[in-house]
């Protein structure tokens, strides 16, 4: 058996929860409804009469699904290589699936990515050029481990 890819499971993970994420924002259109609502009301007027908290997590499951996938004038560049700055994001992203009632599973989803991103990222892992798409000049060695 292989060793274990810390930063591909963790994409994989987010891939998910991004899906969820579009998925949850889409259904928020339809039946707003903020997750804390059985504590306070005050938070009721992030999903009506105006839907910012779904628009917000719609772009932002978007956003991550782009990063994750990747498009490809993203793939190989220092941000989609970055496991740092997906660990300055995915808390961000977080934070607004939590808010909206039909995306706190796409929430925890992201927090186990950030979990298994920060395992990788301790242990010194790098994204590596096989996750590139078909076309892009880049070494295919893999790392020494």
């Amino acid at each position: 058996m292989g060793r274990l890819i810390k930063n591909h499971w963790a994409r994989l993970i987010t891939l998910t929860a991004a899906v969820y994420q579009i998925v949850a924002a889409l259904e928020g259109y339809f039946w707003p409804k903020i997750f804390w609502d059985f504590l306070t009301k005050s938070l009721d007027g992030a999903v009506k009469p105006v839907p910012a908290l779904q628009t917000i997590n719609l772009i932002m499951g978007i956003m991550m699904l782009a990063w994750d996938w990747p498009l490809p004038w993203i793939a190989g560049t220092s941000i989609h290589r970055s496991l740092e700055a997906r660990l300055a994001v995915l808390p961000l992203v977080a934070l607004a699936s939590v808010l909206l009632y039909q995306a706190t599973n796409a929430g925890i989803y992201y927090m186990v990515a950030m979990v298994v991103y920060f395992w990788a990222y301790s242990e010194g892992e790098v994204r590596d050029p096989p996750l590139l798409p078909p076309g892009r000049a880049v070494s295919s060695e893999l790392p020494e481990s």
